[in-house]
């Protein structure tokens, strides 16, 4: 069992990858596999609806979003992490998992999600919303915490302070690890739900 974990801040060892950390702690104690990319110092574009991807099956730009594909597809869970600019996500990651999840066709149904915010005082739960969003459309249970699963400071060592925010990363790393093994027991036993396919409503009569 592996969990996948995108540091969308540019700043590698900064407020985002403290929470991170604690997280990807947690998850190795409780017996699941990690991985943590930085994507936040990364030039990384947004998508330009080319739709070359529903033919090739990658983004048509070969940059780390087709190379972090493969990983997502193997992963039982994701994890996206980003500081908080106006109130929203870093532009990059955002830019990056626009590409990711439309580019990949892979079914993600029941592949855990979790959003980690930082943020030096607000903004906070507007960036958190918008990266649950990736998962709501994609049949992927969002994990809770005992808080939103945010930390403030302006440097690491303001996280560190933050043993509530520090609290609610553990507490989200227990959750996701008992999540994951839940519905890999399901899977075996029953296997996944189904989801239907096919209905794309379309308004072309401009009504």
């Amino acid at each position: 069992m592996k969990v996948l974990i995108l540091n969308g801040s540019p700043h590698i060892n900064g407020c985002t990858a403290k929470a991170l950390k604690e997280v990807a702690n947690t998850l190795n104690k409780e017996g699941i596999e990690t991985e943590t990319i930085n994507i936040g110092n990364k030039d990384i574009r947004g998508c330009i609806s080319c739709n070359s991807c529903s033919k090739n099956n990658k983004c048509i730009f070969d940059d780390l979003v087709n190379e972090i594909a493969p990983k997502f597809k193997e992963s039982d869970g994701l994890i996206v992490g980003t500081p908080v600019y106006y109130a929203g996500a870093n532009g990059t990651i955002i830019s990056l998992l626009d590409r990711l999840f439309y580019s990949t066709n892979f079914d993600k149904t029941m592949k855990v999600g979790a959003s980690i915010i930082s943020s030096r005082r607000a903004g906070s739960t507007s960036a958190f919303d918008e990266i649950n969003k990736y998962f709501t459309i994609s049949s992927m249970p969002i994990v809770s915490s005992s808080y939103w699963n945010e930390v403030h400071g302006f440097n690491e060592e303001d996280v560190e302070k933050d043993l509530e925010g520090l609290q609610t990363m553990r507490n989200l790393g227990r959750n996701m690890a008992f999540l994951i093994k839940a519905i890999n027991l399901c899977k075996e036993k029953y296997g996944l739900p189904k989801n239907e396919k096919g209905l794309f409503t379309s308004f072309s009569d401009n009504l």
